[in-house]
């Protein structure tokens, strides 16, 4: 791996009734692109782009949504928040033209990216860093204290009350119920859950004997629900849950942890999941355009929130057509730009890309072109 030096960063349809075949656009018209492979600078472009995947990026991709839109007025967005796995499951199948994922695509999902997007298959482009909150409901209490450790057990099902010795070490002031705790996960295959199974892994590793997956251990007691709307939704309405999620879907009436860094505890927040990225690697041995990324889920810089997840947008490296690269890249680039991450950290609490950062992933939707 290579150091990726970052500073300070960052209506629909469900899969089953995508009716698009080999990535192509339906009905796209790009004024004026006399053919070429991207729209001229300025222009606007029109037609439908469909995508599905993450739920954790729903309030950033509804702002991406409304401000392309505002400034294509004859472009449609639409997003189906099916899941990590279900959008890179897509792609893969030439039923949408891309993905969101918690999880950049691995080996064996980047070759049979090739058969729909062509030899040079798909690419992962970083596009939104969001924290994972790891939120509770437990009555009167809104801030705890937890390091990784801790949290292996409690989703283990090993510390089953709050009330427990370990969780009151760490929070000797807090009044901590004498309350079952009910771990929740996802049901679906998640990029969430890939993201938070591999900070326990790494963090806790003596505690958390799972390889990370984006698939939850079947084996481990708790509830689970669809979608970072239904863990959220289930804590919520169960006194003593627990559970994992993007920070921008934790509403005020559940509490947060903060996490163990090092020889203090940090709090979630946009700037701290910015910090841990600033030490991620790029994972080498891919295409030169793609910008998948290796977290430091261990790292003892101050102020840096480990459990973080960065989404991608996976693309084909080629479309079928002109009119199909044209919308891509001015949807990627709208995202990529200030404006569009301005408009994800004001909606989902996100942490924007940092300049180095947003340049690459800039680079890497240039690149996208019509197929040859």
């Amino acid at each position: 791996m290579k150091a990726l030096h970052i500073g300070r960063v960052a209506a629909v349809l469900t899969v089953g009734a995508l009716a698009l075949t080999a990535c192509g656009t339906d009905n796209v018209v790009t004024p004026g692109n006399g053919g070429t492979s991207s729209a001229p600078a300025g222009s606007t472009v029109t037609g439908t782009l469909t995508g599905t995947g993450a739920s954790s990026i729903s309030a950033a991709m509804d702002a991406w949504k409304a401000g392309f839109e505002s400034a294509n007025s004859g472009a449609k967005i639409q997003y189906s928040p099916e899941g990590s796995g279900a959008g890179r499951k897509a792609l893969i199948a030439g039923a949408v033209q891309f993905a969101g994922s918690d999880a950049y695509l691995k080996d064996d999902e980047l070759a049979s990216a090739k058969e729909k997007c062509g030899p040079d298959g798909a690419v992962n482009v970083p596009w939104y860093i969001s924290p994972i909150a790891v939120a509770f409901n437990v009555p009167g209490v809104k801030d705890l204290k937890l390091d990784a450790d801790t949290i292996a057990k409690i989703f283990r099902g090993d510390i089953k009350n709050w009330n427990d010795a370990a969780i009151k070490a760490a929070n000797p002031s807090a009044t901590l119920p004498d309350l079952a705790i009910t771990p929740v996960h996802r049901s679906d295959n998640s990029g969430t859950t890939e993201n938070f199974t591999d900070y326990l892994a790494a963090a806790a590793s003596t505690v958390w004997t799972d390889k990370k997956s984006g698939d939850w251990p079947a084996a481990l007691p708790g509830e689970n629900a669809k979608g970072t709307s239904g863990v959220v939704k289930t804590v919520t309405e169960t006194a003593g849950a627990i559970t994992y999620a993007d920070d921008s879907a934790v509403t005020d009436a559940l509490g947060k942890a903060e996490l163990k860094v090092g020889d203090s505890f940090v709090p979630v927040t946009a700037e701290g999941a910015a910090k841990a990225v600033d030490a991620a690697k790029v994972v080498e041995g891919r295409g030169p355009n793609d910008l998948s990324l290796k977290l430091d889920r261990t790292t003892t810089v101050a102020g840096a929130y480990p459990a973080v997840l960065v989404s991608y947008g996976v693309f084909c490296a080629h479309y079928p057509d002109a009119a199909t690269t044209d919308l891509v890249k001015s949807f990627g680039t709208f995202v990529l730009s200030t404006e569009g991450q301005k408009q994800a950290a004001d909606a989902a609490k996100s942490a924007p890309l940092s300049a180095a950062l947003a340049a690459k992933a800039k680079a890497s939707i240039d690149s996208i072109s019509v197929a040859k």
